[in-house]
């Protein structure tokens, strides 16, 4: 069964570019938000194999709904993306629980390397 994959980007265009890498690999779409606040929302509502976040984000950023999202699920699957190559932000993803770190922009077999380490 295909894994599901929500996607969470202010940018409308990299969520597009994102959904088009995983979905002609296999991969389902569980949703998408382009906010922190909605990533949570969605989290709860569709229960995702994995979520793909990105850092710099209006009303919420990234770190944030990556805490809260794994407070309510210790066991959620995170890979953070971000423009900004930025090695405290990177360090604070993964100790806050992320399993990955992608920088923008992203070449489509990093994404999909991160993915499949992360969820197979």
């Amino acid at each position: 069964m295909a894994k599901n994959i929500l996607i969470c980007d202010d940018a409308a265009f990299m969520r597009m570019m994102i959904k088009d890498i995983l979905t002609k690999n296999g991969y389902g779409i569980a949703g998408e938000a382009e906010n922190g606040q909605v990533a949570v929302e969605k989290y709860m509502e569709t229960k995702p194999d994995l979520v793909m976040m990105d850092i710099t984000m209006p009303e919420k950023d990234g770190i944030q709904a990556l805490k809260e999202i794994r407070a309510k699920d210790p066991g959620a699957n995170i890979i953070m993306c971000s423009a900004m190559g930025q090695q405290a932000m990177v360090i604070e993803s993964i100790q806050a629980g992320a399993r990955d770190f992608i920088v923008k922009p992203f070449a489509p077999d990093r994404v999909l390397e991160a993915v499949r380490k992360a969820v197979g």
